[in-house]
């Protein structure tokens, strides 16, 4: 039986776990990652890939913590695809420079100057007629439209990006292979089949999954909490890329499309927001239908040929809350020799980064190890997941 040592084990690789394998190397920390799946497979790739900048947190008029708290993350995100940030992500692929936000009629005074404020410059901008997306440019539409500062991202492409440059440190073990060697709520090490793991430090990234590791190390705080959601996707023949909320007098957008491309040259339109939210406990078919009714009351003049539609179910893991309610920023806390993570958004994978990072510098962790790569280079990798349309619809 072969032991290794390293610096840091990451348990789990959605993009909150490849983002901190890459800041900690870069950091000069020794560190490996563990998936059981497949990389992104649980959240990230189920993600919209909107790199939120908080506005749709601030539908009521007044900047929350969880607005201002992801305000810095669209500017993080697009120096590291432009290749001059933190990271280089300039291999990822952009579905739109913009998201936009609209109403199907217009605004009150009072949103309308709140969107127009100091409090938003830079966050939000009015749309002219002739800059509008074509699904906007039509005579029907009524109403107002918003740019927002916030880039769409492919995810799978940012998974390869995050991944690739650092794959002899990624291994892929079965959830039954995976096998933690605890002692008075501390790991030991990690033990797989033929090798045995040690680190300094033990950090969940597993989103879901790091519910069954909380129990088997028997932490109490932190809790998890899951938030449902029941998403819709339709795939269709249309040349209609649309990333846009739709909001109303509500606190959250009625609905939040995203376009992303199959492999076969269609289009697939994703739909999140309050349609998710308040879906949950509807049919597959009640959802489905619920969902085209929607889409033909705000945007009666879309015709998208060849439709089909599909819709699953998904839970947005996340520190628990009083209520249940969301959580306002990326989540770390230590736990004896593990820090418990949770990114609770896509677009916060930085910001979870920093506070790792941060924890691990406040316990005096400094790099000391150098685990042996030509053992690990012998071990399997875990593939990038697909998305679900990919599958969903065959």
């Amino acid at each position: 039986m072969q032991t290794i040592k390293t610096d840091l084990v990451i348990l789990g690789g959605g993009i909150a776990g490849l983002w901190l394998l890459n800041r900690a190397l870069q950091q000069g920390y020794d560190a490996l990652l563990l998936e059981t799946g497949t990389l992104g497979g649980a959240q990230s790739v189920r993600s919209q890939g909107i790199i939120h900048g908080g506005t749709k947190y601030a539908l009521n008029g007044v900047l929350t913590q969880a607005s201002s708290s992801i305000a810095d993350m669209p500017s993080r995100w697009r120096a590291c695809i432009e290749g001059s940030g933190e990271l280089d992500l300039s291999t990822a692929h952009i579905l739109s420079e913009a998201h936009y936000m609209w109403s199907k009629a217009s605004l009150g005074s009072k949103m309308t100057t709140f969107f127009a404020s100091k409090a938003l410059k830079g966050r939000v901008e009015t749309i002219s007629p002739d800059q509008r997306p074509r699904v906007f440019n039509h005579p029907s539409f009524r109403g107002n439209l918003y740019r927002l500062n916030e880039i769409v991202l492919d995810v799978p492409s940012v998974i390869e990006a995050l991944a690739k440059p650092h794959l002899q440190r990624i291994i892929k073990v079965t959830a039954d292979q995976l096998q933690l060697v605890t002692k008075e709520g501390e790991i030991q090490g990690v033990q797989l089949p033929e090798l045995r793991i040690e680190a300094q430090r033990y950090i969940t990234t597993a989103g879901e999954g790091t519910e069954a590791l909380l129990q088997q190390l028997n932490i109490k705080q932190p809790q998890m909490q899951r938030r449902p959601l029941h998403m819709v996707m339709v795939r269709h023949d249309s040349d209609l890329p649309t990333f846009a909320h739709c909001i109303s007098s509500g606190s959250k957008p009625v609905v939040t499309i995203t376009t992303h491309p199959a492999s076969n040259g269609e289009q697939v339109w994703y739909l999140g927001g309050d349609l998710a939210e308040t879906g949950v406990s509807l049919s597959q078919q009640q959802q489905i239908e619920k969902a085209q009714k929607l889409i033909t009351e705000l945007l009666p003049w879309v015709e998208l040929k060849n439709a089909r539609w599909a819709c699953f179910h998904i839970n947005r893991a996340e520190p628990k809350q009083s209520s249940l309610t969301r959580p306002d920023a990326a989540f770390a806390q230590a736990a004896g020799n593990c820090i418990i993570s949770w990114p609770t958004k896509l677009a916060l994978a930085p910001d979870l980064a920093d506070q790792i990072l941060t924890i691990l510098d406040e316990q005096n962790i400094v790099p000391e190890n150098s685990a042996d790569t030509v053992i690990t280079d012998q071990l399997p990798r875990p593939e990038i997941a697909e998305p679900l349309w990919e599958t969903l619809f065959c």
